[in-house]
C-alpha cells in the first residue's frame, strides 16, 4: 500500500523514487533532501522501496550506487574512526573492490535513515574531509558530505522524526519532504483487508472515522495495527461496553490484549497478575527515562538498569516480545526499542502516575525536581504540562495527554493494579479541566494550544470544542485569540466534519496564527481576506483544490504574483470542482490574468462565478485574457464580476467578441465603476441584440453613460424577443429624463421582462416618474430611485397612481433623499389605502424631510394586517 510523501514548500506530492528530480519551481539541482515523518509512518518503508526499484532496474538508474545507512547501525560504529571508504566496505562487504575513484567520478547516492536515533555528533564547525580515504568519526564524514566537502557530486537522502530534524541546518537542504502516511481511502483499504466479517468492517470504520483523534493517527500504519488488534480483540469476545473513544482508552485496551494474547490467558481470568505488572512497571521505566533524555532505541545494558532481563521477562509474561522488537545488525549487537514511539510514551505514563500514586519521590523528582510529597494531582498535571511545553521538540506532548487520559475512572479500571489508588473525586476533576481551560489566556505556542485541547478530549470535556463550532457559525464576529485561533485551525482538519463556511473576515481581530486558517479539504467555502497570503499559504490552498475536496467557493485577496501562481496549479488540476471564486484587492494585471485564464481553460466547466473586482491593475488587457477564457468551448460561467478595474471601450469589445462566441451561459455582467462610455456600451450591444444570450442581470452603475446609452439599450434590447434580461442598473450615469423617455420605449414592450430597474442618482425628476409610472408592467418587481433630488412630491404623487394600478407588481420602492416632503407620503399612503392587494412589500423613504407625524400613516399601514407593506425605512430629520 503506497505511503503519502510531499514536497512542505509546494505542497506537492512526490513519488519517493521522485524525491531528486527537479519540479518546475525548482532553480537548482536536488541534492540533499531530508525526509521527515512521525513514528512508523512509513520513512523506512520509502527507503527500502527506493532502494528496491533501483536494485531491480526499474527507477533511477543514473545512479551507479546506492548505499543505505542506518544511524542504529552507525550508532554501534560511532567509537572508532573510519574513512568512508572503509565505512562502506564494512557494511557492505561485498563492495569490497570499490575504489575511491569509482566513488569520485560515479553517481552515488548515501542513504541515512533515522537520524532521530542517532546519537552522533553532528557539528557543522567540524574539520574539513575532502578525501574519501582520509580517516574520521562518523559524524565529520556525514557533516562533509552534507556540506559538499566530501564527494560533492553525491546525493544525500536524510530521513527523521521532526523533532530531530532541525540537527540539519535548513541552509543545507534542497529539498524538504514529508512521509504523511495512509490516506483517508488507503486507512479504509486496511481495515477492510484487516476485518472480513462485513458487520465487524462497518463497525470498526464508522467507530474510527467518528472519533478525531483516532482517525488522524491511524494514518499510521502502525497504529492502524494497534487499534485493529484492540477492536478485533474487543469484537470478538462480543465484549460489554462501549469502544475505546480516546488514544489512551485505546493504549489500556492494547496493553491488556498483548498480555492477554502472549499469556494466552482465558476469557475468565483477563487481569493483570502482580508478575505482570512488575515487567509492566520496568517496562514504564525504561520507557520514562529514555523519552526524558530523548532515546528511542536501547542496548542490553540499558534493560539491565532498569532491572530487566529480556529474555527472562519473555519467558514469564510474553508481553516483551510484542511490546519491544529486538533487531540483530551488523555489529551482532542487539538493540531494542518498542513498536511506536506512542507505546513509549503511554507506558512511560502509566509508570509516572504509579510512582505518584505511591510517592515514590526518587523517580518523580528526576522528572519535577521541585517536587514535594503532599502535592495535590492538579499541580502535578500542571507542573507536568509546563515541563513538555519547555521542551520545543515535542517529546512529552503525548505524555502529558496520556497522563491526563488516565484519570478517567474507566481506564483506571482497566488499570487498577498498575496504576494504584488515583485520587480523582469530581472536584478533583473540576479543579484539573478548568486549569487547562484556562490555557487559552497563558499565550502559549501553537503546539501547546493543540496539547491543551487535546487533553481535555482525552479527559471527555469538550468545552473548548464547543466553542471553536461556535467560532464557525455563520453569524458569529468577534475577536479570536491565539489559542482558539491555533485550536480552530486544528479543528477544520477533521476529516468527519465538512463545513459549510469558513469565512475569516468576520472575525474583527487576528492573531499572527491566522495563516494556520488556510483551508485544508474540510470545507466548502472560505473567505480568507488578509493582505498577507503567502505563495506558500497560496499553495496549501491549491494542494486542497488537487485533492478532491469539497471546497466549492473562495474568497481570497491573492496580492502576490507568486502566491497566485501556486493558487493557479491548483485551479487548474482535473480534480478540482471549485464553483465560486472572488479576487477583490489582489492587484491583478494583464499577466496575472494570462496566468488565471490559462488555469481556468485547463478546467472551466466547473466554475460558475468569478469575481475580479477592484483590480485596478487589470484593465482592458487583463479582461481580454479573461475574455479567451469566456471563449473556451467548456466554459459554464454564469456570473462575471468587474468592477471597478478601469475598464473602458477595449473591454466591452473584447466582451463582445467572446460572447458572440459563446453566448448561451452567462447570466449576470457587473461592470460597476467603469469608464465604458457611449462607444464602448455600444459594442456590447450588439451582444444584446443576440436570441441565444442569457443575460438575466446587467450592473452598468457609474460606467459614464448618457442618454445616448438609453437610446442604444432600448434599441437592441427591443430587437430581441427572446431578451432575458431581469435586473438593469443604470445608476450614477446622465441617463436624465431623456434618457427614461428612450428606456420606456423598450418597457413598453410585450416582451420586456424587467423585474428590477436601478437608476439611482440619475438626475431625475418628476418628468422622469411619470414616463416610469405609465410604461411599467406587472413585470417589474423593484424600482431603486435613490438620491435624484428632483422628483419630490410630484414624482411620488405619479409613481402613487402606477401603485394603485391593477397592472402594478411592485415589490420594493426606494426614494430615499429625493426630497419629499409630507404630501409624497400622504400620496402614498392614500395610493395603499385605495388598493389593499398593492404587493408593495419594503418602501425606503429615508433622508427626505419627513417626521414622525409625516409618515405616522404609513406606519399605520405597516402594522395593518390588510396591507402587505412588512417593512418601512426612514429616520426623522435632526
Amino acid at each position: 500500500m503506497p505511503l503519502r510523501i510531499s514536497a512542505l514548500i509546494s505542497e506537492t506530492p512526490i513519488r519517493c523514487q521522485d524525491i531528486f528530480k527537479t519540479l518546475p519551481s525548482d532553480h537548482k539541482p536536488i541534492r540533499v533532501v531530508l525526509t521527515t515523518g512521525v513514528a512508523g509512518v512509513g520513512k523506512t518503508f520509502s527507503v527500502l522501496k527506493f532502494c528496491l526499484d533501483w536494485a531491480q532496474g526499474s527507477e533511477n538508474q543514473d545512479l551507479e550506487l546506492v548505499v543505505p545507512l542506518s544511524f542504529r547501525e552507525l550508532n554501534l560504529a560511532s567509537r572508532k574512526r573510519y574513512s568512508l571508504l572503509k565505512l562502506i566496505k564494512v557494511f557492505y562487504p561485498s563492495l569490497h573492490s570499490l575504489s575511491a575513484q569509482t566513488l569520485l567520478h560515479g553517481k552515488v547516492l548515501f542513504i541515512f535513515d533515522g537520524l532521530d536515533e542517532s546519537r552522533l555528533r553532528l557539528h557543522f564547525r567540524c574539520e574539513v574531509i575532502s578525501d574519501v580515504t582520509q580517516e574520521s568519526d562518523i559524524g565529520t564524514l556525514l557533516v562533509n558530505l552534507i556540506k559538499k566537502k566530501l564527494l560533492p557530486d553525491a546525493l544525500v537522502w536524510i530521513t527523521s522524526r521532526p523533532a530531530a530534524a532541525d540537527q540539519i541546518p535548513a541552509s543545507r537542504v534542497h529539498r524538504q519532504t514529508e512521509v504523511r502516511g495512509f490516506r483517508d481511502s488507503q486507512k479504509e483499504e486496511y481495515f477492510t483487508k484487516r476485518f472480513s466479517d462485513e458487520q465487524q468492517r462497518q463497525k470498526v470504520l464508522s467507530h474510527v472515522t467518528a472519533s478525531h483523534n483516532l482517525h488522524s493517527m491511524c494514518q499510521i500504519p502502525v497504529f492502524c495495527w494497534i487499534t485493529a488488534t484492540v477492536l478485533d480483540h474487543m469484537l470478538r469476545r462480543a465484549q460489554s461496553g462501549t469502544l475505546p473513544q480516546t488514544l489512551t482508552d485505546m493504549y489500556a485496551h492494547f496493553l491488556l490484549v498483548q498480555t492477554l494474547r502472549t499469556r494466552k490467558y482465558k476469557a475468565e481470568s483477563a487481569a493483570l497478575s502482580e508478575s505482570d505488572c512488575e515487567v509492566l512497571l520496568k517496562l514504564g521505566k525504561l520507557a520514562f527515562d529514555h523519552l526524558h533524555n530523548g532515546n528511542i532505541i536501547f542496548y542490553q545494558e540499558d534493560l539491565l538498569k532498569v532491572g530487566l532481563d529480556l529474555t527472562e521477562a519473555s519467558v514469564y509474561s510474553g508481553l516483551c516480545t510484542e511490546v519491544i522488537k529486538e533487531e540483530n545488525i551488523i555489529f551482532q549487537k542487539s538493540v531494542y526499542c518498542f513498536i511506536h514511539l506512542s507505546v513509549q510514551e503511554f507506558l512511560a505514563a502509566v509508570f509516572m502516575l504509579h510512582c505518584f500514586n505511591y510517592k515514590k519521590t526518587q523517580e518523580i523528582r528526576s522528572f519535577l525536581c521541585d517536587w514535594e510529597e503532599d502535592m495535590p494531582l492538579d499541580v502535578f498535571l500542571q507542573k507536568s504540562m509546563e515541563k513538555s511545553f519547555e521542551n520545543e521538540s515535542g517529546r512529552l506532548d503525548l505524555f502529558v495527554r496520556f497522563l491526563h487520559g488516565l484519570l478517567l475512572k474507566s481506564n483506571q479500571r482497566l488499570l487498577r493494579v498498575l496504576l494504584g489508588p488515583v485520587q480523582t473525586d469530581s472536584q478533583m476533576i473540576q479543579k484539573i479541566t478548568q486549569n487547562l481551560r484556562d490555557r487559552n489566556t497563558g499565550g502559549i505556542s501553537a503546539p501547546g494550544s493543540i496539547t491543551v485541547f487535546y487533553c481535555l478530549t482525552e479527559m471527555n470535556d469538550h468545552t473548548v470544542h464547543q466553542k471553536i463550532l461556535n467560532l464557525l457559525k455563520r453569524e458569529f464576529k468577534s475577536n479570536i485569540s491565539y489559542f482558539n485561533c491555533t485550536n480552530l485551525a486544528h479543528k477544520l482538519q477533521m476529516p468527519q466534519e465538512v463545513l459549510e463556511e469558513l469565512n475569516i473576515k468576520r472575525f474583527s481581530t487576528m492573531p499572527d496564527g491566522k495563516w494556520k486558517l488556510t483551508p485544508p479539504d474540510t470545507c466548502r467555502e472560505a473567505t480568507i481576506l488578509w493582505s498577507g497570503l503567502s505563495r506558500e499559504h497560496a499553495a496549501v490552498i491549491g494542494s486542497a483544490l488537487k485533492s478532491w475536496s469539497p471546497l466549492r467557493s473562495l474568497d481570497l485577496w491573492l496580492r502576490d504574483r507568486g502566491a497566485l501562481e501556486e493558487f493557479c496549479e491548483g485551479l487548474k488540476d482535473p480534480r478540482c470542482r471549485l464553483e465560486t471564486l472572488r479576487l477583490h484587492h489582489s492587484r491583478l494585471s494583464e499577466a496575472s490574468c494570462l496566468c488565471l485564464a490559462s488555469a481556468l481553460k485547463s478546467n472551466p466547466s466547473h466554475l460558475r462565478t468569478l469575481d475580479l473586482s477592484w483590480n485596478e491593475e487589470l484593465q482592458d488587457p487583463g479582461v481580454l485574457q479573461i475574455c479567451s477564457y469566456l471563449q473556451s468551448p467548456d466554459c459554464r460561467l454564469h456570473e462575471l464580476e468587474l468592477e471597478n478595474c478601469r475598464l473602458g471601450e477595449g473591454s466591452c469589445r473584447a466582451l463582445c467578441s467572446a460572447l458572440t462566441s459563446n453566448p448561451s451561459h452567462l447570466r449576470k455582467l457587473d461592470m460597476t465603476e467603469n469608464q465604458l462610455s457611449d462607444a464602448g456600451l455600444e459594442h456590447f450591444c450588439e451582444v444584446l441584440k443576440m436570441p441565444h444570450l442569457q443575460l438575466e442581470r446587467l450592473g452598468l452603475d457609474n460606467c459614464g453613460l448618457s442618454e445616448i446609452s438609453c437610446s442604444s439599450l432600448a434599441k437592441a434590447l427591443s430587437s430581441n424577443p427572446q431578451s432575458r434580461l431581469k435586473e438593469l442598473d443604470l445608476s450614477v450615469n446622465g441617463v436624465k429624463d431623456s434618457g427614461v423617455e428612450l428606456l420606456c420605449e423598450y418597457l413598453r414592450t410585450p416582451h420586456c421582462h424587467l423585474e428590477v430597474i436601478k437608476l439611482k442618482r440619475c438626475e431625475l425628476s418628476d418628468r422622469g416618474c411619470s414616463l416610469l409610472a405609465s410604461s411599467m408592467n406587472v413585470h417589474v418587481k423593484e424600482l431603486r430611485l435613490n438620491w435624484n433630488y428632483a422628483i419630490r412630491d410630484q414624482g411620488v404623487a405619479q409613481l402613487s397612481r402606477f401603485l394603485q394600478s391593477l397592472s402594478c407588481g411592485l415589490e420594493i420602492l426606494r426614494i430615499r433623499s429625493c426630497g419629499v416632503s409630507r404630501i409624497g407620503c400622504s400620496s402614498l399612503h392614500s395610493a395603499l389605502e385605495s388598493n389593499p392587494l398593492c404587493p408593495l412589500r419594503e418602501l425606503d423613504v429615508c433622508e427626505n424631510n419627513l417626521t414622525h407625524s409625516d409618515v405616522e400613516k404609513l406606519t399605520e399601514t405597516l402594522h395593518n394586517p390588510e396591507y402587505r407593506l412588512e417593512e418601512l425605512e426612514w429616520e426623522e430629520d435632526d
